[in-house]
C-alpha cells in the first residue's frame, strides 16, 4: 500500500475544485488527494475521458493522476475522516431570497459543508476556502467548526483562485500569484505555511503571497472587479466611437500602450459574463452597503449597469440595422460559452441576447464547438424557435443575420465566402467580439457591424 506524507480532501468537483486538485495532484505525487462531491453524474464524469468541464489541457492532467493520488468519490464523509487538508470549493450563488437578494452570496451549501466537517472529523485539521465567498466569512467558519466539544481544533485559511476559464490549467501550474491568509496566531501561520509548502512544488515562492485572512478574502473580489471594470469602461468608449467615427480597436491601443494602464482586458465586446465578475461586485456592493458606504456601492453597481447596457445596445442595433423588423428572421449567433476555450456559460451575454432575439419572434440558430448543452438548459422556457447545431455552416443556412458572440479562434477560419452564399439577402454580420476581418467580410458581400467602428454597408 502506498504511504502519502498528506492526505488532502476538497470538497466539490466542479470549474474551480476539479482542475485545482488535478494539478496538485500531478505536481505533488507523494499527496493523496481526494476529490468529492454530492453529484454523482459529476463524480462518474471526472472518471471517465468526457471530463463534466472542458478546459484545454485538463483530460492531460486529470489522467497523468488519476488513479495514482487523484481519486473521485461521492463518500464525502470518508474523505473528510481521513484527511488533514480540506478545501472547501462549493458553489457560492448570489441569493435569489431574502435579505440581500440579488446581490449577497447564497451560503446554504457553504455552511452544510462546514457543519459536515465538524460532524465528520475525528482529529485537528486545516480547512481551506476556495470558493468566492464574502470578506469575513471564514470568521463563520472558525465559529462552527471551533465551537466543538470534541477537543479538537480547526485552522481556517483562504486561498481564493484567480482561475480564467479557458486557461484555467495554464494559470494553475504558472500562476501570477498564490495568495494565502490565515489568522497571525501562532497555530493560524503554522497552518499557512503547510499551504505553502503544497504550492511551493511548482510555484517559486516569490509568487505565493501571504496575508492576513481579510486581506485574502478580499483581495479576490477586488482583482475580479477591477477586470470587470476594465471590460465595462471600454465598452461605455465603443458606443461613443460609433458615434464618433472613431475606431475602439486603436484607441484601446493607445490607451493599452501606456505602461501604467497595460493592454489586457480592453477588448470591446457585447459584455462580460462567466460566474465571477458579476457575483463578486454584487458581494462588494453588498458588502459596501452593509458599512454604509453608499457611494462605493454606487459606484461598483455601475460597472454591472455599463455590462447591462452594452447587451441592450447590441440588441437593438440588430433590430434597427435589419429594418426594425426581426420577426421570422432566422439569426445565427455564433458561441454561446461565455469566453472560447470553455463550455461554461454562466451569465454569458449570449443568454440575454438569444432571450430578447426570441421575444422578437425571431428564429435563432445556436452554434457552439464546446457549449450546447448548457445553452439547451439556458434557454429551456424561452420559447421553441432556437435550434442546437454543431456545425456553423447549418446553423448559417437560410440566416438573415450572424453574431458573434464568442471568440473562439474556429470562426475566424471558417469559409465565409460559403456562408455567405447559403444566406438570405442582404445578409448582415454583427461582430460582438471584434475578431473577424471587417473588410474582407464587407468584400465577401456582408453587411458588417463592429462595435466600437463605423459599419461597412453596401445601402
Amino acid at each position: 500500500m502506498t504511504m502519502f506524507s498528506k492526505k488532502i480532501a476538497c470538497i466539490g468537483a466542479g470549474y474551480v475544485g476539479g482542475p485545482t486538485m488535478a494539478v496538485i495532484a500531478m505536481k505533488c505525487p507523494q499527496y493523496k488527494v481526494d476529490v468529492v462531491d454530492v453529484s454523482e453524474a459529476r463524480i462518474k464524469a471526472w472518471q471517465t475521458d468526457q471530463l463534466p468541464i472542458y478546459e484545454p489541457g485538463l483530460l492531460e492532467v486529470v489522467k497523468a493522476a488519476r488513479g495514482r493520488n487523484l481519486f473521485f468519490s461521492t463518500d464525502i464523509s470518508t474523505a473528510i475522516r481521513e484527511s488533514e487538508i480540506i478545501f472547501v470549493s462549493v458553489n457560492t450563488p448570489t441569493k435569489t431570497f431574502g435579505e440581500g437578494a440579488g446581490k449577497a452570496a447564497d451560503l446554504q451549501y457553504w455552511e452544510k459543508v462546514a457543519r459536515e466537517i465538524l460532524r465528520e472529523s475525528k482529529s485537528s485539521k486545516i480547512v481551506i476556502e476556495k470558493s468566492t465567498l464574502p470578506v469575513k466569512t471564514a470568521q463563520t467558519m472558525e465559529n462552527i467548526l471551533n465551537a466543538n466539544g470534541k477537543k479538537i481544533r480547526f485552522e481556517v485559511i483562504s486561498n481564493p483562485e484567480f482561475l480564467a476559464e479557458g486557461s484555467a490549467i495554464q494559470d494553475l501550474l504558472e500562476p501570477d500569484r498564490v495568495l494565502i491568509g490565515s489568522r497571525e496566531t501562532p497555530e493560524g501561520l503554522r497552518a499557512r505555511q503547510e499551504i505553502v509548502e503544497i504550492y511551493a512544488n511548482w510555484v517559486p515562492r516569490e509568487k505565493i503571497l501571504t496575508s492576513n485572512i481579510w486581506s485574502a478574502e478580499l483581495s479576490k473580489l477586488v482583482a475580479n472587479a477591477f477586470l470587470a471594470q476594465r471590460i465595462s469602461s471600454i465598452n461605455s468608449i465603443s458606443a461613443l466611437c460609433e458615434k464618433t467615427d472613431a475606431n475602439v480597436q486603436e484607441v484601446a491601443r493607445a490607451v493599452g500602450m501606456d505602461s501604467r494602464v497595460g493592454s489586457r482586458f480592453l477588448n470591446a465586446s457585447v459584455g462580460f459574463g462567466g460566474s465571477c465578475f458579476k457575483k463578486d461586485i454584487l458581494n462588494l456592493v453588498y458588502i459596501s452597503e452593509s458599512y454604509g458606504l453608499n457611494e462605493v456601492a454606487r459606484y461598483w453597481e455601475s460597472v454591472l449597469q455599463m455590462n447591462e447596457f452594452q447587451e441592450a445596445r447590441f440588441v437593438r442595433m440588430i433590430i434597427r440595422e435589419m429594418f426594425n423588423t426581426i420577426v421570422g428572421k432566422r439569426i445565427a449567433l455564433f458561441g454561446f460559452a461565455f469566453k472560447a476555450d470553455t463550455s461554461d456559460t454562466r451569465e454569458s451575454p449570449a443568454i440575454h441576447i438569444a432571450r430578447k432575439l426570441l421575444e422578437e419572434k425571431s428564429h435563432v440558430a445556436i452554434t457552439d464547438p464546446k457549449a450546447l448543452d448548457n445553452a439547451r438548459i439556458d434557454l429551456a422556457g424561452s420559447g421553441s424557435d432556437a435550434d442546437f447545431l454543431e456545425d456553423p455552416y447549418k446553423a448559417a443556412q437560410g440566416a438573415h443575420a450572424i453574431a458573434i458572440m464568442t471568440e473562439w479562434a474556429l470562426y475566424r477560419s471558417l469559409d465565409w465566402e460559403k456562408i455567405y452564399k447559403y444566406m438570405e439577402k442582404p445578409a448582415f454580420l454583427f461582430d460582438g467580439r471584434n475578431i473577424l476581418d471587417h473588410e474582407r467580410l464587407f468584400e465577401i458581400g456582408f453587411n458588417v457591424y463592429p462595435l466600437g467602428r463605423p459599419p461597412l454597408k453596401h445601402f
